[in-house]
């Protein structure tokens, strides 16, 4: 309340909300981004410029409410739309056209060429390395022209592919290997009762094996114990026991087994997956799977501390190399590294990641409760980090996150980490100013936990379609609704309508506009704008989806 004179106290003027944090939470409740993108686009005919905002595009919450929600929705959707296809789905690429064809003939003359004066023994340097100019600018012509992927790497990064036996480890199960069919979609059932004919999928749940007993809480019951090691390396190599279960699962099936699948963290902080699989397999096939499935990191051996400290190997500009403080003598490369432990015939990899005993299999019918309960389940989490999806509580919680981070914060997370100099090895494609315990990749972060491969993996035939289409899906449902065409001018903008139709980029030039632009009006200004046009967006189609309800029932 104000006091005698008319003023107010410093504490009652801080208890007032924040009016630019009133229009942030109103703009996150409306789906509307709070950190939209500024972007210049100049009409290339008239040279009239527009400052248009799009959305940041982020998949985190903590950062924008209003675009992690529309990610994890068009996840949700693209989750829902392949987990039960009944006919293939069919994924067809365009015919190639002529001038791709001339093109990749181009490429093909030149290789030969290249490959033949190479070989003649006779080659200049010269002339080895304007030829490799040649076929560098017809790659970018191939890539410009519409085609994906590359015809051939270039010479210089055709590296010789290290092979290892792929004999099955002692320790781990045989499978059974069906031969393969071409279909990704389940079998059917048929109930002899009734005649009802039943197209079931599964949703799967693995974690990771354990590493000491712990409390409901998460925390270990005796941290002197509890392998922190073995979790750290879990969790760094993860991706990799995904993949490796898939081969399995689609070689026991005997069919191309599609799946939608997300990892989050398990209380315990391990890594945790939950995958939807289109189609059925007995669940004791399901646990032999996981129980033989497990992936072997052939990397140097990072037991043993060899640098520490101040005493760090020291980058030698003359060789382009890292050297012994102490002697001067040049680390071992990572080639070089390797090429010892394939000399070795007693070699062992450094580690070997596997699943843990539980292995929870859940067959689901399209359209049902569980279907539902599942999608929304795969969903959880997809707007959090790694790191926010189980809140920190108590003192024993966050000493268990910081024992994690300490142990991931010296582990090797791939050829390129800084901390092969702590194990005396220099990193693939060393660099100067690389140090031990402060490399930048992600696996390394507190957020993250030491999983830095994709939240979401989804196979190549789940749906048909990529996320991009799921919106474009969504985009062309909301336009047929109001009635707007976008192919056709008159019908951008009818009726002071503020959605967004697709313009072609051919006739505008984009770039990024920097805030303090004179033409950049303020983040506040423009949220409060973009909130105004969601209002009206949201009117303009309740009003239609009315008329619409409306015209179908005087039909009926």
């Amino acid at each position: 309340m104000p006091t005698p004179t008319g003023k107010t106290t410093r504490a009652e003027r801080m208890a007032q909300p924040l009016a630019r944090e009133v229009a942030e939470r109103i703009a996150a409740d409306k789906g509307v981004c709070i950190r939209p993108v500024a972007l210049r686009r100049t009409d290339l005919a008239t040279g009239r410029t527009e400052i248009v905002d799009v959305p940041c595009g982020s998949t985190l919450e903590s950062r924008c409410p209003a675009c992690a929600r529309r990610k994890r929705s068009l996840r949700r959707t693209q989750c829902e739309e392949g987990w039960h296809l009944t006919e293939e789905p069919t994924v067809t690429p365009d015919p190639p056209t002529d001038q791709q064809t001339w093109w990749v003939e181009w490429r093909a003359r030149v290789t030969a060429e290249r490959d033949a004066l190479a070989a003649s023994g006779d080659a200049d340097a010269d002339d080895l390395a304007g030829l490799d100019e040649v076929i560098a600018e017809l790659d970018e012509e191939i890539t410009a022209s519409g085609l994906r992927g590359k015809t051939a790497p270039p010479p210089d990064q055709q590296r010789a592919r290290r092979v290892r036996s792929t004999r099955r480890r002692q320790d781990a199960p045989d499978l059974p290997r069906r031969p393969m069919t071409r279909r990704t979609v389940g079998q059917t059932f048929e109930d002899p009762a009734t005649g009802k004919v039943f197209r079931p999928s599964l949703f799967i749940t693995l974690t990771c094996d354990t590493y000491g007993r712990v409390r409901s809480d998460g925390t270990p019951v005796d941290p002197a114990t509890y392998d922190y090691r073995r979790a750290a390396r879990d969790a760094l190599h993860f991706s990799k026991l995904i993949d490796r279960f898939v081969q399995n699962l689609r070689r026991v099936a005997g069919f191309d087994v599609q799946y939608f699948a997300t990892v989050e963290p398990q209380r315990r902080l391990a890594p945790h997956l939950h995958m939807a699989t289109r189609g059925t397999i007995p669940r004791a096939e399901l646990r032999q799977i996981a129980a033989a499935t497990y992936h072997q990191v052939w990397w140097p051996p990072a037991d043993t501390v060899v640098f520490q400290d101040d005493h760090l190997p020291v980058w030698d500009d003359a060789t382009g190399n890292y050297v012994d403080p102490a002697t001067g003598e040049l680390l071992p490369t990572w080639d070089e590294a390797l090429d010892v432990l394939d000399a070795d015939p007693d070699a062992q990899p450094m580690h070997v990641v596997r699943f843990g005993p539980q292995v929870d299999a859940k067959g689901v019918l399209a359209g049902s409760p569980d279907a539902e309960r599942c999608v929304r389940y795969l969903a959880k989490y997809l707007t959090k980090d790694i790191a926010e999806c189980h809140t920190v509580e108590t003192d024993a919680q966050q000493r268990h996150v910081d024992r994690l981070v300490e142990a991931l914060r010296f582990e090797p997370c791939s050829p390129r980490c800084a901390n092969w100099l702590r194990y005396g090895i220099q990193p693939q494609d060393a660099k100067g100013g690389m140090r031990p315990g402060f490399c930048r990749s992600k696996a390394h972060k507190r957020e993250h936990l030491g999983y830095a491969g994709r939240r979401v993996l989804v196979s190549r035939k789940w749906s048909g379609k990529t996320l991009a289409d799921h919106k474009a899906d969504r985009l062309a449902w909301v336009l047929e609704q109001l009635g707007i065409d976008p192919s056709r001018d008159e019908d951008q903008g009818a009726n002071g309508s503020a959605w967004p139709v697709p313009v072609s980029s051919g006739n505008h030039a984009w770039e990024l506009a920097r805030p303090t632009d004179p033409d950049v009006a303020p983040r506040e200004h423009r949220l409060l704008r973009a909130v105004g046009e969601a209002l009206k967006r949201r009117s303009q189609l309740d009003h239609a989806r009315h008329t619409n309800l409306s015209a179908m029932e005087s039909a009926a």
